[in-house]
């Protein structure tokens, strides 16, 4: 039915259960798996009007990239370490600076995946706000298939 899963983390305890539930599925399918985390982009403000911004240094961009890549780093090890649990192989993506939703999209489209599997309320940061922002992002503009998990 599904030959390749992608399955989205943010390392959150409810996005680990989808990628559980992602692995069991894709061993019962004998499916290929590929685990994507995305780490947004430090946030600049150029400022508006009267108001003055803040635009990081290089040290401080160069900083956040080394402490999101560290972060991803634990969030992809713990998603192979479920994988070799199960007995599967898990292909591991960091993909940085980019929106997660869109992100997710368009590496479902490049990597021919035929199935997203993501939870539905891995939040953080201001995301919190915004019920499954990502999960509603990908359900409304993928065109490939999606799993929510609660």
């Amino acid at each position: 039915m599904y030959a390749n899963i992608l399955l989205s983390t943010d390392g959150s305890d409810v996005a680990k259960n989808g990628v559980e539930h992602g692995i069991a599925l894709a061993k019962a399918l004998n499916a290929k798996v590929t685990v994507i985390t995305v780490t947004e982009p430090l946030p600049v403000d150029y400022g508006s009007g009267h108001a003055s911004g803040w635009i990081p240094s290089k040290e401080e961009f160069d900083s956040f990239d080394a402490a999101s890549k560290e972060s991803a780093g634990k969030v992809l090890d713990g998603a192979r370490a479920m994988a070799e649990q199960i007995g599967i192989t898990a292909e591991l993506l960091h993909v940085p600076n980019a929106h997660p939703a869109t992100a997710i999209i368009e590496t479902a489209k490049s990597r021919g995946c035929d199935l997203i599997v993501m939870a539905s309320h891995g939040r953080r940061g201001l995301r919190k706000l915004f019920l499954g922002s990502q999960t509603s992002e990908v359900l409304g503009d993928g065109s490939v298939p999606v799993l929510v998990v609660h």
